[in-house]
């Protein structure tokens, strides 16, 4: 396997997590976005739409994190990352969309540097719209994982799953733009408990062998 990446990217970190979750060794290709090798012909022969992760298994070029979670857990299902019953993954699948698709795709690097490059707004105006956009989701995971009855030490039961893995790295973006929190302790608890597993801190940005400080 080799996974297309960039050590800050939350849609490659979660596939390291999944990746790790289910004992898959696999080669690190570092695509760096902030020097834009996303816009390179050879990565674009890779993954036309530019953008990362990008995990190639088998003759398979698979791309956008989510579908590559899935098809990690259909060809490797032990661990699952997804519950058995059609209720419980269609609640597993909308935490993770309510960080894959309503969070992160605002506040990927390419619309920061529109917001900043084309539109003008300084750097407080961009973390101003990152923690905003963060907060608004997160203001709805809290009490759907606190008051509901499957949430255990993880965001479904007492094993990580997907909404964990998608969870983790919007935690640490937040941490790394310095959103208070405080008004999150269920989210805060479940993060702090994946961050006790050697998957998910062996995936964390800074173990990355592109890190940069």
């Amino acid at each position: 396997m080799k996974l297309y990446g960039y050590f800050r990217s939350s849609a490659a970190f979660r596939v390291r997590i999944a990746l790790n979750l289910k004992k898959r060794d696999y080669e690190t290709a570092s695509i760096h976005l902030r020097r834009n090798d996303q816009s390179r012909p050879e990565y674009r022969n890779v993954n036309p739409q530019g953008l990362v992760p990008t995990l190639e298994d088998v003759g398979q070029t698979l791309i956008q994190s989510l579908a590559i979670i899935e098809y990690l857990d259909e060809i490797y299902p032990d661990p699952p990352l997804l519950p058995k019953d059609p209720a419980g993954r269609a609640r597993v699948r909308a935490l993770a969309d309510i960080v894959a698709c309503d969070i992160h795709p605002i506040n990927n690097l390419r619309v920061l540097r529109y917001l900043m490059h084309e539109l003008g707004h300084d750097e407080a105006a961009v973390a101003a719209w990152y923690n905003h956009w963060i907060a608004a989701g997160f203001d709805a995971l809290e009490p759907l994982l606190a008051n509901d009855a499957p949430t255990g030490a993880f965001c479904h039961g007492d094993m990580p799953g997907l909404a964990d893995v998608t969870l983790v790295p919007q935690v640490v973006n937040a941490e790394r733009y310095h959103l208070d929190l405080a008004p999150y302790p269920t989210l805060t608890r479940i993060y702090e408990n994946c961050m006790k597993l050697e998957p998910f801190i062996t995936a964390h940005p800074n173990n990355q062998p592109d890190y940069e400080g």
